[in-house]
């Protein structure tokens, strides 16, 4: 069933509102796990700070190349706007250093994308920090993903 569902719904570039100049990124990971705790899955996304849309996620580990995947994931049109991220080195490295600023929590600079991971662990109890709701298999976990992804954005471009 959910695969069915994922099918039906709308690829990520079609739930996004266009970009604007004065647009900003919030890049971020927050991590879950598929059967085991130390069995960790991270998903990386780039939120539009104005519309608090995600623009691009990718589900991987926490290295540099899940990092460049999420970069590589941004659309063109929101390549060129200026980012905050926190100051985990991946983001320093693939990120372009002329639009790219590490910030920490107390700057704000953070807070939209990490009131949405709260948003994300309400709903997808997966992504709850204690938990006994797990994904029980990597498949399932990327498809629920996207799934809400998709129906978060799609809910802010009505």
């Amino acid at each position: 069933m959910v695969k069915k569902k994922a099918l039906l719904k709308p690829g990520l570039a079609d739930t996004l509102l266009p970009a604007a100049s004065h647009d900003v990124l919030e890049p971020d990971e927050v991590w879950s796990f598929v059967k085991r705790r130390p069995d960790k899955r991270w998903l990386w996304i780039a939120l539009c700070r104005r519309t608090r849309q995600v623009v691009a996620y990718v589900i991987g580990d926490r290295s540099e190349k899940s990092c460049q995947t999420l970069w590589e994931a941004i659309p063109e049109s929101y390549k060129h706007l200026h980012s905050y991220s926190d100051f985990w080195t991946a983001y320093q490295k693939v990120f372009p250093k002329k639009t790219h600023r590490s910030a920490g929590k107390a700057s704000g600079q953070t807070n939209h994308v990490e009131r949405w991971h709260n948003t994300l662990r309400q709903w997808l109890s997966r992504y709850t920090r204690k938990t006994l709701s797990f994904s029980k298999s990597d498949e399932y976990h990327a498809w629920v993903t996207p799934l809400f992804i998709r129906k978060y954005n799609l809910t802010l471009s009505l």
